[in-house]
């Protein structure tokens, strides 16, 4: 995390590994990944144990009660702060009665018998949602010191991105940066798979970081100019006027973006190119924010063929786990996959 004059970079977030939960054998894997990445960030073996403790509940609930249940091991991290976070999310049957899943004694599970209660104590915080029949989300996250708030504060924007099957990278990535009155996202799907996908989509999250406040379609100039010598990519950024309400959007590549809001779906304009490659034209767009709005930006990994219906709900879940349910319910192509979901408040 840097500070801009005014503006901040929220925490890198790296996905480490997604990680499936079909078997027992899998838990277990599930907690040695998660206890490996508390080590490599320095967390001290009392929190790291309760880390494990955490992953393993999660990851024997998936285990007895869902079906294709993946957890996903991430690390975030600030200039002096880090953190682990444990996304677990299923497929089915789903959680009736959110409130009793939380309680001591009442797991979903039957083995540990102490519940999600017990991941929700270790946790620094902790959310779930969940549908009947289509399936469960849950998000915990890990502070270095389970009640101390960390330097970034409280986000309004959060993503998750899911590489393509038989690669360990992502070429999708984003960034988010936020000031007093505007917050602004970027999102680069980086040409092809693999490693040098990736290092394009990571060349433009650096430079969006280290780029004064400007106009998103300069931005995006910017970032085709830097993406030359590289394998080039689809990038979008989203500039969040949280006072006047309005999105200025410019998207060059097949970035998806739309504005959530009153259970209607609005799109926003992206213009073919490629960054770094051919950009006939750069072209920012505006569009009004209403009140309670949720905005979201995903890769061609994901299928536009989706509706407010399906998302997780807006007002209610953090922005990590409307991500994780949309790319659960969308991402059906095998591809890279990235989703960045801000709720402007």
């Amino acid at each position: 995390m840097e500070e801009v004059t005014a503006t901040t970079c929220l925490p890198l977030v790296r996905d480490e590994a997604w990680l499936p939960v079909e078997e027992t054998a899998q838990v277990g894997r599930v907690r040695r990944a998660a206890t490996a990445l508390a080590e490599r960030l320095g967390f001290s073996p009392t929190r790291t144990a309760e880390i494990g403790l955490a992953a393993t509940e999660i990851s024997t609930n998936l285990h007895k009660h869902a079906r294709q249940g993946v957890v996903v091991v991430r690390s975030l991290r600030g200039l002096r702060d880090a953190a682990v976070e444990i996304v677990a999310v299923d497929r089915g049957p789903g959680i009736g009665d959110l409130a009793l899943a939380w309680e001591d004694g009442q797991s979903t599970t039957g083995t540990l018998g102490v519940g999600l209660g017990a991941v929700a104590r270790l946790a620094t915080s902790c959310s779930m949602t969940s549908r009947p029949g289509v399936g469960t989300a849950l998000v915990a996250r890990f502070e270095l010191l389970r009640d101390r708030e960390p330097e970034w504060g409280r986000e309004s924007a959060a993503g998750i991105t899911r590489p393509i099957n038989g690669e360990d990278v992502c070429g999708d990535a984003y960034a988010v940066r936020r000031s007093a009155d505007r917050l602004t996202l970027m999102m680069c799907d980086g040409s092809g798979h693999g490693p040098l996908a990736a290092a394009a989509s990571d060349a433009a999250v650096r430079l969006f970081r280290d780029l004064p406040p400007l106009p998103p379609d300069q931005v995006v100039a910017r970032l085709h100019a830097e993406l030359r010598g590289t394998r080039g990519g689809a990038v979008a950024v989203a500039d969040i006027d949280l006072v006047a309400r309005t999105v200025r959007y410019c998207g060059l590549g097949n970035i998806a973006a739309a504005v959530l809001a009153d259970g209607r779906k609005q799109g926003m304009i992206s213009v073919p190119g490629v960054a770094g490659h051919q950009a006939r034209t750069i072209r920012a767009y505006d569009y009004q924010l209403p009140d309670k709005a949720v905005v979201v930006m995903h890769s061609d990994g994901l299928t536009e063929r989706w509706g407010v219906d399906q998302v997780s709900d807006l007002i209610l879940d953090p922005p990590v786990l409307i991500a994780t349910t949309l790319l659960r319910d969308a991402g059906v192509r095998n591809d890279d996959a990235c989703v960045l979901v801000a709720r402007p408040a």
